[in-house]
C-alpha cells in the first residue's frame, strides 16, 4: 500500500504542476503574489462576487455557542443575528436610509464598533473574487447592475430543537427584505424567502439548493443577486478535496440537517460561484458561525482595525483553489487507482 500511495501522490503532484503551468501559475513553491495571481488567473476567477460575513472561520456568531460534533449549538438568548441587526443599525436605523455615503471600511468598522460595545469579539469581514477598493462607496448593488435585482433570503429558527432553537432569524430576513426593497429597489416578486415558520417555503436542504440554482438560472448579464442567510453554521472535516488549510469545510445547517446533511462550502462554490453567469453582480450576507470563507473567495478585508486594504487571503490553499475550477484531480486519481 505504501508503494502505491507514494506513486499516486507523485502522479498527483505532477498533474497539479502541469495544471498550474498550463494556467501560467508556474508550479514552483514560491509564494503567489497578488500581482501574479491577477495577471494569470482564469476568467472564471474574475466574476463580480462578494460576501459579507459575521465572523472568521474560527469564530462563532454572537447568537450561538460553539458547534460540537453534529449537534446544533445552544442559543445565547439573543433575538437577532449580530451581523444582520448591527448592519441594519448602521445602514437603516429607524427604517431610514443614512444620509451620507459611507465606504466599505467605514460600514464594517462601525459594525465592529457596535459589536465591541456589546462585548462581542467577532470580526466582520468582506471577501471577494476580485480585489475591492475598501475606501469606495459601500453599496449592495453597483450602478453598473442595471438589470433585474433578485434575492434569496433564508432564516432558520430551528423551532422545537433543544438545544439549537434560535429566535431572531425570521426577523433578520424580514427586516433585511424591507431594507433591500426600500433602499435598493428590489421587487417583491423577485425575492424568494425561506423560513421555518409554517407560512413560507421550508428551508430544507433541497429547497435551499433549488432556490440557489433557480436564481442563478434566471440571472444574466447586468442583473444583481443578493443572498442572505441567517441561521446556524458549522465546521465539518474536509471532504477530501484538500482545499481547506485547517482541514475543515465550513457549512450551512438546513432545517433538515439531521437527515439531509449540511450544505458544505464546496457545494456553495459549485452552485453559486461556478454557476454565476458573467456580468452578474452577486453579494452574499452570511450571518452564521464559521462563515469567513464559506464561499471560498480569495480576497479578504477584516475589520479588525489593523487591515487597511483588501488582500489575497494568506490562508488560501491556491493549488486546491485552482483544482476547484479546473477539475477534480484527486477524485480522478482515486478512480484510476481503484479501477
Amino acid at each position: 500500500m505504501g508503494f502505491f500511495n507514494n506513486l499516486k501522490n507523485k502522479v498527483a503532484d505532477e498533474i497539479k504542476g502541469s495544471v498550474l503551468k498550463e494556467l501560467g501559475l508556474g508550479g514552483d513553491p514560491e509564494p503567489l503574489t497578488q500581482e501574479k495571481f491577477e495577471e494569470t488567473k482564469p476568467d472564471e476567477l474574475r466574476k463580480d462576487i462578494r460576501m459579507i460575513s459575521g465572523c472568521a472561520d474560527h469564530q462563532t456568531s454572537a447568537d450561538v455557542s460553539n458547534v460540537s460534533s453534529f449537534q446544533l449549538p445552544d442559543p445565547a438568548g439573543r433575538a437577532g443575528g449580530a451581523l444582520t441587526s448591527t448592519l441594519l443599525k448602521v445602514l437603516y436605523a429607524d427604517e431610514r436610509k443614512v444620509d451620507e455615503d459611507m465606504s466599505f471600511t467605514e460600514v464594517l468598522m462601525q459594525v465592529r464598533n457596535h459589536l465591541s460595545k456589546g462585548k462581542y469579539t467577532q470580526i466582520p469581514q468582506l471577501s471577494s473574487m476580485n480585489p475591492i477598493d475598501v475606501g469606495a462607496k459601500f453599496d449592495l448593488v453597483p450602478d453598473t447592475a442595471t438589470g433585474t435585482r433578485r434575492a434569496v433570503m433564508i432564516g432558520i429558527n430551528y423551532v422545537g430543537d433543544n438545544p439549537g432553537e434560535l429566535r431572531g432569524c425570521w426577523n433578520d430576513v424580514l427586516n433585511m427584505k424591507k431594507y433591500i426593497m426600500d433602499v435598493h429597489g428590489f421587487d417583491e416578486e423577485n425575492i424568494t424567502v425561506l423560513l421555518d415558520d409554517g407560512d413560507h417555503v421550508e428551508p430544507t436542504y433541497a429547497n435551499i439548493v433549488n432556490a440557489y440554482k433557480k436564481v442563478i438560472e434566471e440571472s444574466s448579464d447586468g442583473d444583481a443577486i443578493f443572498l442572505h442567510y441567517s441561521g446556524h453554521g458549522t465546521k465539518l472535516r474536509d471532504d477530501d478535496r484538500g482545499e481547506e488549510a485547517d482541514g475543515y469545510d465550513e457549512a450551512l445547517c438546513p432545517r433538515d440537517f439531521a437527515s439531509a446533511g449540511m450544505l458544505r462550502d464546496d457545494d456553495l462554490y459549485d452552485i453559486l460561484v461556478k454557476g454565476c453567469p458573467d456580468g452578474v453582480h452577486m453579494v452574499s450576507l452570511m450571518d452564521c458561525c464559521h462563515s469567513g470563507t464559506i464561499m471560498d473567495l480569495p480576497y479578504v478585508f477584516r475589520a479588525d482595525g489593523e487591515q487597511t486594504e483588501m488582500i489575497l487571503d494568506p490562508e488560501m490553499n491556491i493549488e486546491a483553489f485552482i483544482q476547484q475550477i479546473t477539475g477534480k484531480l484527486v477524485d480522478f486519481l482515486e478512480r484510476v487507482f481503484k479501477s
